[in-house]
C-alpha cells in the first residue's frame, strides 16, 4: 500500500495495474486482488492459482543487504504478505506464477539474492528500461523447462525493471537475457506448477503464461 491518486483525493491505498485482472479474465480465470494486510494465508482456501505481481523493490534485509541509494521505495509490510502467501502456496502445491517483483521475491525465499541497481553493476549496465521507461530485448529460454514448452526457446521480452536477481537460490534458472546474461526465468521443477519471469507477459501479448496458470489451477 502507497500513496496514489484516487478519483480526486491523494489516498493511502492498495492498488494493482488492471492489465493483471484484464488478462486473466480474458483466459478464463477469476481474478481476486488480496490486499497486503498481514496473514493472508486463509484467502488461499479460496482460490485455485496464485500470481504475485511486479511492484516496489524488495527491503534488501530479507537477502541480508543494505539499502544501496537507489533502492528507496521498499515496503516490509507487502513482503511479509507476500512471502506467506508464497509459502503457503508452495506448502500446497498451488499453481503459482511470480511476474518481476514476484519473481525476485520468489528467488530470494529460495536462498537467492537481487542486484539492488541494475545500471551500476558490471556487466549489466544499460540492461534496459526502468523507472517509467519500457525497453525490449531478446531472453533465451532452457531447452525441456516449462517456459521453453510454452513459448519456445527465443522469446522477445519488455524490459522495465532497475533490479534483478543476481542468484537464484535453490530455483532452476530457465532463461537468460541475449545481450547480458541476467537471469530472466526460475522455475521450481518439483512443483506442477511454479514459474517467475523478470517480464510483465501482461503487457507484451504473453496471455499464454496467464492461461497455463489458469489450466493448472483447473487441474
Amino acid at each position: 500500500m502507497r500513496e496514489t491518486v484516487y478519483g480526486n483525493w491523494h489516498r493511502h491505498a492498495a492498488i494493482l495495474p488492471s492489465a493483471y485482472v484484464s488478462v486473466i479474465d480474458r483466459v478464463g480465470g477469476t481474478p481476486l486482488i488480496i490486499p497486503p494486510a498481514g496473514d493472508m494465508t486463509k484467502i488461499l482456501d479460496s482460490i485455485d492459482g496464485l500470481v504475485v505481481s511486479g511492484g516496489p523493490d524488495l527491503c534488501p534485509d530479507n537477502y541480508g543487504e543494505e539499502p544501496e541509494s537507489m533502492t528507496v521505495e521498499f515496503y516490509p509490510d507487502q513482503d511479509a504478505t507476500e512471502m506467506s502467501l508464497i509459502r503457503e502456496a508452495m506448502a500446497r502445491d498451488m499453481p503459482f506464477f511470480g511476474v518481476c517483483r514476484g519473481m525476485q521475491i520468489l528467488s530470494v525465499m529460495h536462498g537467492g539474492s537481487l542486484h539492488q541497481h541494475l545500471d551500476t553493476t558490471p556487466g549489466h549496465e544499460g540492461h534496459g528500461g526502468f523507472d517509467g521507461v519500457e525497453t525490449e530485448h531478446g531472453v533465451t529460454a532452457k531447452e525441456g523447462s516449462l517456459l521453453e514448452s510454452l513459448m519456445g526457446t527465443s522469446i522477445t521480452v519488455n524490459s522495465t525493471h532497475h533490479q534483478g536477481v543476481a542468484d537464484a537460490g535453490d530455483l532452476t534458472v530457465t532463461a537468460i537475457a541475449e545481450h547480458d546474461g541476467l537471469i530472466e526465468a526460475v522455475e521450481r521443477q518439483d512443483l506442477r506448477f511454479c514459474l517467475g519471469v523478470q517480464w510483465h507477459p501482461e503487457r507484451a501479448g504473453h496471455d499464454v503464461l496467464y492461461s497455463a496458470l489458469v489450466e493448472a489451477a483447473r487441474g
